[in-house]
């Protein structure tokens, strides 16, 4: 299994082998469905709340006594039909999160990986190392590369020079190998890897 190697400047370095392990396995495409489902159904708050008729101010006196002036009897200004008052059965802050078996979240991740390295998806980079932030370097680069559309960029380490130099690019995302999903592998057009960040997904998620 190889992809393509570039250097720090963008240029052909030749191939790169990689875990078979990691990067070749056979896509588990009912279970990447699965894996979306609860990554999207995870990201809800749930933190969504009105006031009941209890929690809204106001509403402490009975507003008329309770027969003898022909209307409807009333006990609070702050019932759910008067304005002002409470709502009736409304959202209350909720716990949306569903679990994901660790085997299957690292199942998922090397399904995602096999699955763009067969597209031809993914480039392996050289560390990149550079002195200050250049949007213009990095989008140089990128386009050398033939990184194109979506671009999700994994640096092992976290160089904050190289993330300031990648955040003004449109629809590039730029992530720690430690914080890789499934979802935002899936997502992208291009990945491009650091050797650094090849070699820790390698030893993480291998015989795994």
């Amino acid at each position: 299994m190889k992809i393509k190697k570039y250097s720090k400047t963008g240029e052909d370095k030749g191939q790169i082998d990689l875990s078979t392990d990691v990067f070749g396995v056979k896509p588990n495409v009912p279970l990447l469905t699965q894996y979306i489902y609860i990554y999207r159904t995870n990201q809800r708050q749930g933190t969504s709340k009105t006031k009941t008729k209890s929690e809204v101010s106001g509403g402490g006196k009975k507003p008329w006594q309770q027969k003898g002036t022909g209307r409807a009897r009333q006990g609070s200004t702050r019932n759910p039909q008067w304005r002002h008052g409470g709502i009736a059965h409304g959202p209350i802050p909720k716990d949306w999160g569903l679990s994901f078996p660790k085997k299957m979240r690292v199942l998922a991740i090397k399904s995602a990986l096999s699955l763009k390295v067969s597209k031809e998806s993914i480039k392996a980079l050289e560390t990149v190392d550079i002195k200050r932030p250049s949007t213009s370097e990095m989008f140089n680069l990128l386009r050398k590369i033939s990184a194109h559309g979506k671009v999700l960029f994994v640096q092992g380490q976290n160089n904050l020079v190289l993330r300031k130099s990648l955040s003004n690019l449109k629809n590039v995302r730029c992530s720690l190998v430690h914080n890789l999903n499934a979802y935002d592998i899936l997502r992208a057009n291009s990945i491009v890897l650091t050797e650094d960040s090849v070699k820790y997904l390698e030893e993480k998620y291998a015989n795994k």
